[in-house]
């Protein structure tokens, strides 16, 4: 018979769950807007909606040099400014924004596979 096993990811951070209020990341939960990649969490990133991107609140970003960004939006699908995304395409990195929910599944399925990816998870208090 075979059986099936929980494997352990290979990565440190996994996105266990989120909404636009909180998420949980291994057994902690957040309740500010975040920043995580497969071995760092960024906690209490200032931007709490997609107004608040900006070239400050984006260089955290930028700087961990992903291949691409998944952009957690809160409960309901909402898109950033152009000049968000351009900001991105000029560095080389893709942008790909969701509900919180979906970026949480998003982002384990790319850490899974070795990818360079992040999520940018907007939460309101």
């Amino acid at each position: 018979m075979d059986l099936i096993r929980e494997e352990a990811p290979d990565f440190h951070f996994v996105l266990r769950g989120a909404n636009g209020h909180e998420a949980r990341i291994n057994e902690e939960t957040l309740h500010a807007s975040f920043i995580v990649t497969r071995d760092q969490l960024i906690r209490d990133w200032p931007a709490r909606a997609l107004a608040d991107l900006n070239a400050e609140t984006l260089e955290p970003l930028f700087a961990l040099k992903p291949e691409v960004i998944i952009l957690g939006c809160g409960d309901a699908q909402a898109f950033p400014h152009p000049s968000v995304l351009a900001a991105c395409l000029s560095r080389g990195i893709g942008l790909e924004t969701m509900v919180n929910a979906a970026a949480a599944r998003t982002f384990n399925v790319l850490a899974s596979e070795g990818r360079n990816a992040i999520a940018a998870l907007l939460l309101s208090n």
